[in-house]
């Protein structure tokens, strides 16, 4: 059987899962990392609209599961992503 088809789901911990939503959200709003932190909220604090949640979310569904961690995110549940810590339990719980 090809090898691809045998991988092993990798776990990511919760400082790796941080630090991939922080640079995803940095390259989305051209921002520096440095200045995103887990309490941040998309838009008060990082001025993120819908659509930058959205492609944050492609982002991070591609990422995981090149890293064959995959985590597909529910339509209904973006709306209840309002913080950085919210997209890090998000994926942590899944």
């Amino acid at each position: 059987m090809p090898a691809e088809t045998h991988m092993e789901r990798q776990s990511l911990d919760r400082p790796a899962v941080l630090q991939l939503v922080r640079e995803q959200l940095a390259d989305i709003l051209e921002a520096d990392v440095d200045t995103i932190s887990e309490k941040d909220r998309f838009a008060e604090d990082l001025k993120a609209d819908s659509l930058a949640l959205v492609e944050l979310v492609e982002v991070l569904e591609d990422e995981l599961a090149e890293r064959s961690c995959a985590v597909l995110f529910d339509d209904e549940d973006l709306v209840d992503l309002l913080t950085v810590q919210d997209a890090v339990d998000y994926v942590m719980s899944r």
